[in-house]
This record gives structure tokens, C-alpha cells and sequence, in this order.
């Protein structure tokens, strides 16, 4: 199985804490939403998930 990251961007209220806690810097705020800027950049390591307060970034196993 391999791993996607979602956003939820209609959860998100653009706090930012997933972006802080990013490693590779793979996520900014865009109109008080997180987008990924790099899709090459993200390692999938899922602090962004952990960090989250409203569930809006997660990663999801999917079938390659």
C-alpha cells in the first residue's frame, strides 16, 4: 500500500500549525487555507496530521 496526503481544505481555518511543523517545508497557507507547494518535497511523514486541531491533513493508504 501506498500513502497520499489529503487536505481537507474545508476543515482547515488556516492556523498554520501543520506548516510550522513541516519538515521539508511542503505546505503554505494560500487564502487561510493549507495547499501543498511541493508535491516532490513531502516525505509523508505525517506530522502535519498529528498536528492538525481540525483533522483537515491526513494521509490515506491507497492501492498502487
Amino acid at each position: 500500500m501506498a500513502k497520499v496526503l489529503v487536505i481537507e481544505t474545508s476543515w482547515c481555518k488556516g492556523c498554520g500549525i501543520c506548516t510550522a511543523f513541516c519538515p521539508k517545508n511542503a505546505l503554505e497557507l494560500v487564502g487561510e487555507k493549507v495547499r501543498l507547494k511541493n508535491t516532490n518535497a513531502c516525505v509523508l511523514c505525517g506530522l502535519c496530521e498529528l498536528r492538525c486541531p481540525d483533522y483537515a491533513i491526513y494521509l490515506k493508504e491507497v492501492s498502487k
